[in-house]
């Protein structure tokens, strides 16, 4: 059983810590886990959901739904709550709650809002006479007892809240946290006289977590930006009149109004009206893109300057914006390798560092008559510095900075359209050397277009060389005679259903000719072609097969055979008995494989490999079109498998790039498994699904790992230096705690904003659309 709940109350992800440990604690807890980001909670077990709430409240936080209701609010007949909540540090939860409060409304109204930081806030305002002329202006010679007083009476109001939920968490948790650092260096300044540095220690301290609660709100807002990119309600058609309703009551087969300018409310596909739509907050292309009826559109995405009628495919909780939302949800719950050693660091760092502080304030004054109390105002005793050690010593800074970094990365991905399953793909993509390729819809469109015309009398000449047969796409090609035979085999393709008919009406309607002609008596020739009336004349269009006993074709055979070498297909087209030309088709290649490809073995990635289950003349066709040189061909599902398994022996970490269908099991044992798409069994399978349908979001994708894992190794190594430096400061007698805080509070800052940076950086280098 699986209980989801969403806390409140978190500053810092050391809090996160506590409360997981807390729950995890509880009887017939199997295992709980929260993501600080978030404050989503997930509880496995048989545990009472009552026992969950209890723990956490004892804790010094609060709960609410998953869906943000509070959990002992009284509740409407709808189920929303009535009143406002109140937690343990005094944050309200109103009626919409869920999570902390939004950082949108700014720094100041956030800290204000807050019942522990508004105390902090006012002790501030009691330490500042201390301050100026105890710690900053000595030389004035300015002093009174008052000052002390205020002092203390400011580490009383900022510290008790967090002296409270140190209490709780050592006792429920038998757990040393930071809290308990900074309540112990407090009290142990005040025993020392040093009333000016135990009060400011104090308001710093609680400033800066709250500082850090903001900024994580920050992060926290990225993410539910997401939820807004779809509206509430849509105008709803029914019997010829119009209504606005929530989407939430719409089904699959209701129609639906989008104005011009209007955000869609729900996937669908057009009845009616032509417009263009810009789907980049959904797939990253950056132009919009024409929709016309029949065609697909994506909840999320803008309306351009047309209105359209369209039906509905997909309930609200299983359309497109809906499940990138879990999907990014689901992705903050997986940490990565360097996020757990963080966690795990953190947990044995707190009680050593009290048993090394001990030792600073007991053996110089045993063993070396060394001074334990300060011996004058200028000169630090031992056990000032054992306790400036403790301040030193938080690590608030080392355990924020990865999670926040690897948020941003999914954040920033899930807005190009590059959805990332947890921080543990994110750094398995980083180290990636190799990948491999699916061909069919990955690397090419996987439907056919045609790539070649040619009718009998060309005015042009093509080469009779297999080696040397060159595909020239008919958009390049202004030949009357090449466009009249395309115009008489789409007047007959139009009445099939095939897809290569398919694929030669569209290329009659980019070229113009598509009305040209009209047909009549149309028949399929079952397996060959089809056959009807067009202008007075019999057409016919199949395969090379079937024209095989057809003499009139012989001296364009060579032309013919070298097109079906090069991996083609051959359609020929005869008007009665006169052999008018072919057309060559092919799964033509998607726009950015090629340049994609470039730069991927720009970025040192290396090999490139093309698997796939096509003859090997088609594939190696492909390959020379997008700049492949390494192909496997004549694959079946298990050949795959094989070889990423050999791909991964021979370079490490392996990406296999796939459509999400047909290639589960290799993108399964890849080491990343790459998805092309927005179908669900891509959603569902793969660890890294490029929405766009665009293989240019993926050295996006690599970049934005790689710069990630390189923002972590910094914010870490950033934090562990500052710690060292003040670690040494304090024991040569140089450090104070009030610095020591203020460089703490510092560096947790300029690491959450580091990690933040990668919201906006990277950018995909190349606009799609």
């Amino acid at each position: 059983m699986e209980q989801r709940y969403q806390i409140t109350g978190m500053d810092c992800a050391n809090c996160a810590l506590s409360i997981e440990r807390g729950v995890a604690k509880l009887p017939d807890v199997r295992a709980a886990t929260i993501n600080f980001t978030t404050g989503a909670l997930r509880v496995e077990g048989e545990v009472a959901p009552e026992r969950v709430v209890a723990r956490v409240r004892e804790l010094g936080y609060d709960v609410t739904t998953a869906d943000g209701r509070p959990l002992t609010a009284g509740t409407t007949a709808d189920g929303r709550p009535t009143t406002v909540e109140r937690d343990a540090h005094g944050h309200d939860h109103t009626p919409s709650g869920g999570g902390q409060r939004s950082a949108v409304g700014g720094l100041l109204p956030y800290l204000w809002a807050r019942w522990d930081t508004r105390l902090a806030l006012l002790a501030a305002l009691l330490i500042i006479p201390g301050v100026l002329f105890d710690e900053l202006l000595p030389g004035l010679g300015i002093a009174s007892p008052l000052f002390a007083a205020m002092a203390v009476l400011a580490m009383v109001m900022a510290g008790y809240p967090i002296a409270r939920s140190a209490v709780r968490t050592l006792r429920v948790n038998r757990e040393i946290t930071i809290n308990l650092l900074m309540t112990i260096a407090a009290v142990g300044a005040v025993i020392i006289g040093a009333y000016t540095e135990a009060g400011l220690v104090m308001v710093l301290f609680a400033l800066g977590e709250a500082l850090e609660g903001y900024t994580a709100a920050r992060a926290r807002d990225a993410i539910g930006s997401l939820s807004a990119l779809a509206p509430a309600e849509a105008t709803l058609l029914g019997d010829g009149v119009e209504s606005r309703v929530p989407v939430a009551t719409l089904r699959v087969g209701d129609r639906i109004a989008v104005v011009p300018g209007e955000r869609l409310p729900m996937d669908g596909r057009v009845l009616a009206g032509e417009s263009a739509v810009d789907q980049s907050p959904i797939t990253g292309e950056s132009r919009p893109v024409d929709k016309v009826p029949g065609d697909e559109v994506y909840a999320g995405s803008v309306n351009g300057p047309g209105a359209l009628e369209i039906e509905i495919t997909h309930l609200a909780a299983d359309n497109t914006i809906s499940r990138m939302i879990a999907l990014v949800s689901e992705a903050q719950d997986r940490r990565a390798p360097a996020q757990r050693f963080v966690d795990r660091f953190a947990r044995v760092y707190t009680p050593a560092v009290i048993a090394v502080a001990l030792l600073v304030a007991v053996v110089p004054p045993l063993f070396f008559d060394a001074p334990f109390w300060n011996p004058a105002p200028d000169v630090q005793g031992w056990l000032y510095r054992a306790l400036a050690l403790l301040v030193v010593a938080c690590p608030c800074a080392l355990v924020i900075s990865t999670p926040v970094t690897l948020i941003s990365a999914i954040s920033n991905g899930a807005r190009h359209g590059v959805l990332v399953k947890g921080g543990a793909v994110l750094e398995e993509l980083s180290r990636v050397r190799a990948i491999a390729f699916d061909k069919t819809g990955t690397i090419t469109r996987g439907k056919p277009a045609v790539v070649a015309v040619h009718a009998a009398d060309c005015v042009e000449k093509m080469t009779n060389d297999e080696s040397e047969f060159v595909i020239r796409h008919s958009s390049f090609v202004i030949c009357t005679p090449c466009d009249n035979l395309l115009a008489l085999a789409a007047a007959v393709e139009r009445r099939s259903e095939h897809p290569l008919a398919g694929a030669v009406v569209a290329e009659a309607t980019a070229r113009g000719v598509a009305d040209r002609y009209p047909a009549g008596n149309v028949t399929a020739l079952t397996g060959r072609g089809i056959t009807g009336r067009v202008d007075g004349r019999t057409i016919t269009v199949g395969s090379h097969a079937y024209f095989e006993d057809d003499a009139g074709h012989d001296p364009f055979h060579a032309d013919i055979a070298a097109a079906d070498a090069a991996g083609l297909t051959t359609m020929l087209v005869r008007d009665g008995d006169t052999y008018l030309g072919y057309i060559a088709l092919a799964d033509a290649t998607r726009d950015g494989s090629r340049a994609a490809l470039a730069e991927l073995a720009g970025m040192g990635i290396a090999p490139l490999v093309m698997l796939t289950g096509d003859h090997a003349a088609t594939a190696e066709r492909i390959a020379a079109e997008v700049g492949l040189t390494d192909v496997r061909a004549g694959l079946l599902p298990a050949d795959k498998v094989t070889a990423v398994a050999e791909l991964r022996a021979a370079h490490g970490a392996v990406a296999m790039v796939g459509d999400g269908i047909n290639d589960t099991p290799a993108l399964a044992s890849a080491s990343v498994g790459v998805a092309m798409g927005r179908a669900a069994q891509a959603l569902e399978t793969a660890d890294v699904v490029l929405l766009g349908d665009d293989l240019r979001q993926l050295p996006f994708a690599v970049r934005l790992a790689r710069s990630a894992m390189s923002t972590v190794r910094f914010n870490v190594a950033l934090s562990i230096a500052i710690k060292l430096v003040f670690f040494v400061l304090v024991l040569l007698g140089g450090g104070s705690m009030w610095l020591a805080v203020l460089a703490d509070m510092g560096t947790s800052l300029l690491v959450t904003a580091n990690g933040m940076r990668l919201l906006r950086w990277p950018r995909p280098a190349v606009e799609l659309g």
